[in-house]
């Protein structure tokens, strides 16, 4: 139902009681700048905005490889939440290498199992904030590409 990569970190949540969810999380915030634009990189489609629901910018950077496999890079400004750096470095890892398609369907019913119901509660639109922004840069490369065939096809 879910890409492998991101089961197995839902797996590992699942599998922990409340604190150490709390703690895996600092720690995967912690990891969020690793998840960055590297110098050199080229992207496919990069979307840098703030937006209401977030409380600093934040900006998506996606490769999308000979296959269709999207490989994304998340910038966070200064006052981005713990919880959404945290949501940022579990979802450039567990979605790393998937189809457009994938992303496109992932359902998000995983989130509270990662951050616990709690959480999504109290930090519902932060939780979701990055899955949103990954799945509508998906979006825009797919309108992008259908637009492409289309013109080409016009051309004719």
């Amino acid at each position: 139902m879910y890409p492998p990569k991101l089961q197995a970190i839902i797996d590992l949540f699942e599998s922990l009681p409340e604190e150490e969810k709390r703690e895996n999380l600092i720690a995967y915030a912690e990891q969020a700048k690793k998840h960055g634009p590297k110098e050199g990189e080229k992207f496919d489609l990069e979307d840098v905005r703030k937006d209401e629901e977030c409380t600093d910018t934040v900006g998506v950077f996606m490769q999308v490889d000979a296959e269709r496999r999207v490989h994304f890079r998340i910038t966070l400004g200064p006052q981005v939440q713990t919880l959404t750096k945290a949501m940022t470095a579990i979802l450039c890892r567990g979605l790393d290498g998937c189809t457009l398609e994938e992303v496109l369907e992932l359902p998000a019913d995983f989130v509270p199992k990662i951050v616990g119901g709690q959480l999504v509660r109290i930090r519902s639109q932060t939780v979701y904030y990055i899955l949103t922004r990954m799945k509508s840069a998906c979006k825009a490369y797919a309108n992008r590409l259908r637009a492409a065939a289309g013109g080409m096809t016009n051309d004719k």
